[in-house]
């Protein structure tokens, strides 16, 4: 209750949907504090590998339930949502679950590691009538919204080819090792999977265009690393002492270059690599059209490049003002002050919850954010990009 002048105010908070999030490493926590921007949502339970690990993070994030095993969290009948934030291996199983119980299921990329996995999870999850969603947020800067709504408005005219690369150096050196390196745990893709699939998922949502025919390479430029004996999560700078190495084969891809055709005409080429020194995450991509380019990066997400052949090329900084009237939903704050990687979950969360909220009100619509139909599509993408370097030709998708 608040008091304003004499009069009492009471603010509902009795119809917050109750969240649980599955894994306790940086991107479950990341998922927790966009879900706690939205003010609507409640982080009710957390689940770790362990239940020490899962109330050791619970504790530092103010979260009232914490679970050693994701399957008492599933089966929590306080819980209406769950995020998938665990390794790759376990989303099938842990989606599978979720939507047997009723529960709206946000899973990370990829959504699972072969393509059966998938179409059974859309079966179920539209047999149950559930909201599913995967988490391709970085559909979600303003600027990349800005390139699809140029794309639709027909700015650069008819797109004629597309360039893009996604970038880290993270995995540059022989000892730098992750549960991404283990096929058990990740999958037959590692690079492609992990960050590939963002960059082929914006390609075709910004383009309105999908992937008909590829042809790749990739590469493992360290088929054998050094693993610590003790655990390191993703993205830390901890290095073990020499001795406490162990040297294990890696059989997934550092390394993708693949050519595309769109069913469009367009054709075009990415670039994906977990080890270019000096990239700590950069997704770049242009397009070329008849009438002009479109060019964007994630390292300078606020800025759009626009390039013409009889005028002088432009750069759009980031202002609601001054965009589409389309994309001004997508930019929370005024031109000048930046949006970044945090506000681009946020976005997506909150077309997700709105959603459930329009289902609730009997107002059901297409879903305007991607879904698992858009996962599924992704690991058609990697399969096919691996079918292709294996037999060193073009396939089709």
């Amino acid at each position: 209750m608040y008091e304003i002048d004499g009069k009492v105010y009471k603010v509902n908070t009795m119809n917050k949907r109750s969240v649980g999030v599955i894994g306790t490493g940086f991107i479950g926590t990341a998922h927790i504090e966009a879900l706690r921007r939205l003010g609507r949502v409640e982080v009710k339970a957390l689940a770790g590998s362990s239940e020490e690990k899962a109330l050791h993070q619970a504790q530092a994030l103010g979260v009232e339930k914490a679970y050693g095993d994701w399957r008492q969290l599933v089966q929590d009948p306080d819980i209406d949502a769950v995020h998938i934030c665990t390794p790759n291996h376990l989303h099938y199983d842990i989606a599978k679950m979720a939507l047997e119980h009723g529960k709206h299921v946000i899973c990370e990329k990829p959504l699972v590691t072969d393509v059966a996995q998938g179409e059974e999870l859309i079966r179920l999850a539209a047999q149950r009538s559930l909201v599913h969603a995967v988490h391709f947020n970085l559909r979600y800067y303003p600027m990349v919204q800005q390139v699809k709504a140029y794309v639709n408005n027909n700015h650069i005219g008819k797109i004629f080819s597309l360039q893009g690369h996604y970038l880290q150096d993270w995995l540059l050196y022989e000892t730098d090792y992750n549960w991404r390196m283990d096929t058990e745990i990740s999958g037959k893709s590692r690079a492609i999977a992990d960050i590939g699939s963002h960059l082929l998922d914006i390609a075709e949502y910004v383009t309105g265009s999908k992937v008909t025919h590829l042809c790749a390479q990739t590469q493992v430029f360290h088929p054998v690393r050094k693993k610590p004996v003790e655990n390191v999560q993703t993205f830390s700078d901890a290095q073990s002492a020499p001795e406490s190495y162990q040297e294990v084969s890696v059989q997934t891809e550092d390394y993708a270059a693949v050519l595309l055709k769109f069913d469009n005409g367009a054709v075009g080429n990415v670039t994906i690599s977990q080890m270019a020194a000096g990239r700590k995450n950069q997704l770049a991509i242009e397009l070329n059209g008849a009438d002009g380019s479109l060019a964007w990066n994630s390292e300078r997400a606020n800025e759009l490049w626009l390039g013409y052949r009889d005028k002088p090329n432009e750069v759009l900084i980031k202002d609601p003002q001054l965009m589409d009237e389309s994309v001004r939903q997508f930019a929370s704050y005024p031109g000048g002050h930046l949006e970044g990687f945090p506000d681009t979950m946020k976005q997506l969360f909150q077309q997700v919850y709105d959603y459930m909220d329009q289902r609730d009100q009997g107002n059901p619509t297409k879903p305007p954010f991607p879904t698992f139909e858009d996962g599924l599509r992704e690991v058609m993408i990697c399969e096919a990009i691996l079918k292709s370097a294996s037999e060193n030709r073009w396939v089709e998708v």
